[in-house]
């Protein structure tokens, strides 16, 4: 026969072994990324990395916006742009600003707003109106970040999302 006390402990380790089985919420961590300037481009972007609580998918992707050819017609107006992914060794010489965790839904309206970029009419890219730094502005935005629309820092990524990230104290 159980006393009450021992009852109590066996039903309490029950419960307690029973949420150690229960599998960990997934969830995709969104990375942005500034790079000094240089010949390698975009100088801004962001990674994505975890894994959809939905469907257990493994997320493992980076993208940024940058001019197709980078001549001096961008310093003249438009010119043909694209969403581009970097190679690991670029994102491993680039600087993490600050991370973002977001739900499914929320990783869902990041890649419909790349798919956006991606898919804009040509010329797509511009240098003071439509550039790497506009390009992360509005993925923040996504993942629900304060961004100021009127920055002067659109073409200083690194100083543009520092100043995100001051305008966010919550993110790291």
């Amino acid at each position: 026969m159980m006393t009450r006390g021992l009852r109590f402990f066996l039903l309490s380790l029950l419960m307690l072994c029973a949420g150690l089985t229960v599998p960990a919420r997934a969830e995709v961590v969104v990375s942005f990324y500034s790079h000094d300037f240089g010949d390698r481009f975009p100088h801004a972007f962001i990674v994505m990395k975890g894994t959809l609580d939905a469907t257990g998918e493994v997320v493992d992707a980076n993208y940024g916006f940058t001019a197709v050819s980078v001549s001096p017609a961008i310093l003249l107006g438009s010119v043909k742009g694209k969403v581009e992914s970097s190679k690991p060794d670029y994102i491993a010489k680039s600087d993490r600003q600050f991370d973002v965790t977001v739900d499914d839904a929320t990783y869902a309206r990041v890649i419909a707003k790349v798919a956006e970029w991606r898919d804009r009419e040509q010329p797509s890219y511009s240098l003071n109106k439509r550039n790497c730094v506009h390009f992360v502005m509005e993925l923040a935005e996504v993942v629900g970040l304060k961004v100021d629309r009127k920055s002067k820092l659109f073409k200083k990524p690194k100083s543009f999302l520092q100043e995100v990230k001051r305008l966010n104290p919550d993110v790291e």
